[in-house]
């Protein structure tokens, strides 16, 4: 028996310029479920936590497809004190992207595209020894954050 402590992926966080919106095009395009309930978060604690003075966060947290009631959520939230966001870059350090497997790679697509999101690359197929062939494309979704859409055949 391992003395390791228990650990469990719980969620990633977005800073979005509007929660909402980006809440609604992740539940819409990839069946993501609000849990919980909104929060707002400010006051010493959230200043204490952040570093940053008289900062307000509010969002929502989004249960993922594919992983049950207990699965991992992203955390959609905006901030009164954001800093600009960066243009998408896939080879800038820390996270990159966020994934997403689909059966109907070219309908996410459009409702992507639909949404105001754009191409960021271009798609491809490759096969991958030992588990398969394998379509993606990375994409942006309506705030700029890179997504990967991924088919497997």
């Amino acid at each position: 028996m391992s003395d390791r402590p228990r650990i469990r992926y719980a969620h990633v966080n977005i800073i979005a310029d509007d929660w909402r919106n980006l809440m609604n095009f992740y539940v819409e395009v990839f069946d993501c479920e609000p849990v919980s309930s909104e929060r707002d978060h400010r006051g010493k604690h959230t200043d204490d936590l952040t570093g940053i003075e008289d900062i307000q966060v509010v969002g929502q947290h989004l249960r993922v497809p594919g992983h049950g009631e207990n699965g991992p959520t992203i955390e959609i939230f905006t901030v009164n004190k954001a800093l600009p966001n960066p243009a998408p870059a896939i080879n800038r350090p820390g996270f990159a992207h966020i994934a997403f497997e689909v059966s109907d790679f070219e309908g996410v697509r459009k409702q992507i595209l639909d949404w105001g999101g754009t191409d960021y690359g271009k798609q491809v197929t490759i096969d991958i020894p030992g588990a398969g062939r394998l379509t993606l494309i990375y994409m942006t979704d309506p705030e700029g954050n890179i997504v990967e859409l991924q088919h497997w055949h």
